[in-house]
């Protein structure tokens, strides 16, 4: 299988891309929400594939980072490997590891050694024929200050060229708003600099979706589909206070035709496959419904 075979726009029949978010698929492991899954990774692969999802979100972070096989070059074989059986490909990278070893430190200046580190990540994504990487700028590693947003510019505009080098885009997560999200984009100004949206967590800080898609669309790079609470936490999809119809419409409205990851609430350890498949469908619902109404 060939980079070019992962990293299609379109799964067969032409329906939209549906992912996971990696580690969803098992119970959770060492009890946190979201985590790699070391020594167990491999396994969810075929799951996946018994929920009709495409592909899995692989997750970088620095517990058991020793353990990851993006580290190594024999842990990459055993990924394209799994891909290939199974064909459910690795299309994207979520870096939770600079949300402990930030890009950015709270006076603004950009730690090199990290820069550095994602400078040999984006090569190993590649090379598992990833189209991107999140960059999570939320929670421990959130843009609080002027300082920080600068920070976050400087150290993008550093690590574009390399990835442009390497064809992998560099999507931020942020808690900004909208306009001000916007705003660090423009200023980055480079292509393969774009934008994650998080359902869960723009409902969750109140956001208006319709005004965010609107300010965010010429960035639109990846979507994390996610229901929370109102100033709250992660609930079942459907049952918080994300408006899912107007997300779907407004990623319509934009043009918006790559993947979606699932990184919804848990439900009963063990129900891990029925209950992607759910999420699955509910997905491709609102899809459904946004299209009946263009």
């Amino acid at each position: 299988m060939t980079t070019d075979d992962m990293t299609t726009d379109e799964a067969p029949g032409g329906r939209a891309v549906i992912g996971i978010m990696q580690g969803r698929m098992l119970p959770p492991f060492e009890g946190r929400f979201q985590a790699f899954p070391a020594g167990q990774w491999e396994r969810e692969f075929p799951l996946a594939a018994d929920a009709g999802l495409d592909c899995i979100e692989w997750i970088y972070e620095v517990p058991n980072e020793h353990a990851n096989p993006l580290g190594s070059e024999a842990g990459i074989m055993a990924i394209r490997r799994c891909v290939k059986e199974t064909g459910v490909t690795v299309r994207s990278i979520c870096a939770d590891y600079y949300m402990v070893r930030r890009l950015v430190a709270p006076d603004g200046t950009v730690d090199k050694d990290a820069l550095a580190h994602l400078t040999g990540l984006i090569g190993r994504a590649r090379m598992v024929g990833a189209r991107h990487i999140v960059l999570p700028f939320v929670d421990s590693s959130r843009l609080a200050t002027p300082k920080e947003v600068a920070g976050a510019a400087a150290a993008l505009t550093t690590a574009a060229p390399a990835a442009a080098d390497a064809g992998i885009e560099l999507h931020l997560e942020t808690d900004l708003p909208p306009a001000a999200f916007a705003g660090l984009l423009e200023r980055i100004g480079h292509p393969m600099v774009r934008a994650n949206y998080d359902i869960g967590n723009s409902a969750s800080l109140g956001y208006e979706p319709a005004e965010e898609l609107r300010a965010l669309a010429p960035w639109l790079g990846s979507i994390h589909v996610k229901d929370r609470l109102h100033g709250g936490g992660t609930v079942p999809l459907g049952t918080g206070s994300a408006d899912f119809p107007t997300c779907f419409r407004g990623f319509r409205a934009a043009g918006y035709d790559r993947h979606y990851i699932l990184q919804a609430a848990r439900g009963e350890a063990g129900d891990e496959v029925a209950w992607a498949r759910a999420n699955r469908r509910f997905v491709e619902t609102r899809l459904a419904e946004a299209a009946a109404e263009a």
